[in-house]
């Protein structure tokens, strides 16, 4: 798993490492013709001057920041550095719940103790500054990350027979990928694997996104929607995949004979442009959301920064999804 994710972290182009949504380019392919330009928002009319008020005399600062640590319920960071335990403490200092409570990470942790808000968010700052990331930089990453959440969300058009997991789950997690980026292939596992853990709450769904720097790309992807309408996608979708390092017309062709299909019919459909149209459509898409690269993956149409491709913080944003779809589109207010 830490070579997989050293590997998918060499390309990222997000400087910010967080799941975020990661707000998550993707690390991966680089799409060569770039992203759809975003609009921006209208500015905002200036609030009108008000008089400042008077900052409260400091509090002397603790001998041991990191003692701000101790006593949580529930939560343990001995295994941190003490390097790593004082920019923790740090963020619980100075980053606010989003639970909803007018508390900062810290005291919401110790005096709401149910807030299961502010234990994600808590084992994410500690993940971070456990690989050295500076308490600053983790306050910027955890606000882009949940503010992710308010941002308008991208709509897609999925196909069931490129999805799998339950067709009313509450979360639809959509995956644009490249049949010969490697990238893509590392994902792979890790997000299928996801996906089946979690069934009954996600629906995992595939859009191609052939690249054009790829060559091999486009009859990869022809051979995939030919294959789904067969009734095969995910049989072609593996073997495409497994067999990466050849994706040849005449390699792909052998595929589906050894999957128990017509060769000869999948041989003149990659001679076509049978499938061009809609391998276009998947494509404007992701444009339209603002792909840059494969992988991309977007959970209800918020897009995951996967930089850290790792189960449990895909988890951890299932989680977050979860609640914010049950409260209806808001953080679940806190009960204390």
């Amino acid at each position: 798993m830490a070579k997989t994710r050293g590997v998918l972290l060499s390309c990222w182009k997000r400087v910010v490492p967080l799941l975020a949504v990661a707000a998550l380019t993707a690390p991966g392919c680089k799409n060569p013709e770039g992203s759809a330009p975003v609009s921006p928002p209208p500015a905002a009319k200036p609030a009108p001057a008000a008089t400042p008020p008077k900052p409260p005399e400091p509090a002397a600062a603790p001998s041991d920041p990191a003692a701000a640590l101790v006593g949580i319920p529930g939560m343990d960071f001995s295994s941190l550095s003490p390097a790593a335990r004082r920019e923790l403490a740090t963020v619980l200092s100075d980053e606010f719940c989003y639970c909803g409570c007018p508390h900062t990470l810290g005291a919401c942790l110790k005096s709401h103790t149910n807030c299961r808000h502010a234990k994600r968010m808590t084992q994410v700052a500690a993940r971070m500054v456990a690989e050295g990331t500076p308490a600053t930089e983790v306050i910027v990453s955890l606000s882009q990350y949940y503010g992710g959440f308010r941002e308008q969300r991208a709509q897609f058009k999925v196909d069931e027979r490129m999805c799998m997991g339950n067709a009313s789950a509450p979360v639809t997690v959509v995956e644009f990928s490249d049949f010969e980026c490697p990238y893509c292939a590392k994902a792979r596992p890790i997000l299928e694997g996801f996906a089946r853990k979690n069934a009954s709450q996600v629906r995992f769904c595939y859009l191609p996104f052939p690249l054009s720097n790829h060559v091999n790309a486009i009859p990869a992807a022809q051979a995939a929607l030919w294959a789904r309408d067969q009734g095969k996608f995910w049989q072609m979708h593996d073997a495409l995949f497994e067999h990466q390092e050849n994706l040849k017309p005449e390699a792909i062709v052998a595929l589906a004979k050894s999957l128990g299909m017509d060769g000869a019919r999948l041989e003149a459909v990659l001679r076509s442009d049978t499938y061009k149209s809609e391998l276009e459509g998947f494509r404007g898409q992701g444009r339209a959301a603002g792909l840059s690269g494969t992988p991309s993956v977007y959970f209800n149409g918020r897009s995951v920064d996967l930089s850290f491709l790792q189960e449990e913080l895909l988890n951890h944003s299932l989680q977050d999804e979860l609640e914010w779809v049950s409260n209806k589109n808001a953080w679940a207010a806190d009960s204390d």
